[in-house]
């Protein structure tokens, strides 16, 4: 695998010549970074007059993320909105002289925090919490995914992550999910957690991972656009 770097005006493309058939362009939410995979053998020059062929389709790709809609900073302060699986909630931050908590009911998030917490050390409470609510959740999907798919995850990381959903690794088989992922619906996590699986068995985004996310995750389109369709959190 040969990496390198296409720059046209103010656009950087990131080029990956790989084991794959055909070109594949993709404008990667949440900020539009661009890449590009080409065959292996492919001239540069080729990659090049590939991507300025379809730079009317990046540009009203990166438009229509810039148009969407993004979450507003987060002070952690009560009545404040907050999304988890989908739902809107309303935050209370209570102080009490006890270790932190944090407790959701059907409407409402409780955050308990010492007297004087800053806004930092709420965000930092809360965020664990939910990285809490996608161990929860993760684990029993790709149990319940691994003998359908026929693939064996050895391990599943966290993080944020500014252009990606998820990640895979198919030498070590781990697989990498963005914490943004538990502020959406659920069935988005499972889609992004197939995704990535299916990454296990076919590494590029070739014709073959499309008949293989089609065969297991036939919604899978509609997934993809729902999740990007959604607002987006804030970069890091």
């Amino acid at each position: 695998m040969v990496q390198t770097h296409i720059r046209l005006g103010e656009l950087d493309i990131a080029v990956t010549f790989k084991a794959v058939k055909n070109v594949h362009l993709s404008v990667h939410p949440p900020e539009g970074v661009v890449t590009l995979v080409a065959p292996v053998g492919t001239r540069l020059e080729v990659a090049r007059a590939y991507a300025i062929s379809k730079l009317r389709w990046i540009r009203q790709q990166q438009a229509q993320l810039q148009a969407q809609s993004r979450e507003t900073p987060r002070q952690f302060v009560t009545r404040e909105s907050h999304y988890v699986w989908g739902r809107r909630y309303l935050l209370t931050v209570l102080e009490r002289d006890a270790p932190p908590t944090v407790k959701m009911d059907h409407r409402r998030i409780t955050l308990h925090v010492r007297p004087g917490t800053n806004a930092a050390k709420r965000e930092a409470i809360y965020q664990r919490w939910q990285r809490g609510l996608l161990h929860q959740a993760i684990s029993p999907l790709i149990e319940y995914w691994e003998p359908r798919i026929g693939v064996k995850v050895n391990g599943y990381f966290l993080q944020r992550m500014k252009t990606k959903w998820g990640s895979c690794n198919h030498r070590q088989a781990h697989i990498r999910l963005n914490t943004e992922l538990a502020k959406k619906p659920r069935d988005l996590l499972e889609y992004v957690i197939v995704h990535e699986m299916i990454h296990l068995i076919e590494p590029t985004h070739s014709e073959r991972f499309i008949s293989l996310l089609t065969r297991h995750y036939p919604a899978w389109r509609d997934a993809r656009a729902e999740l990007n369709a959604l607002p987006l959190g804030q970069t890091v």
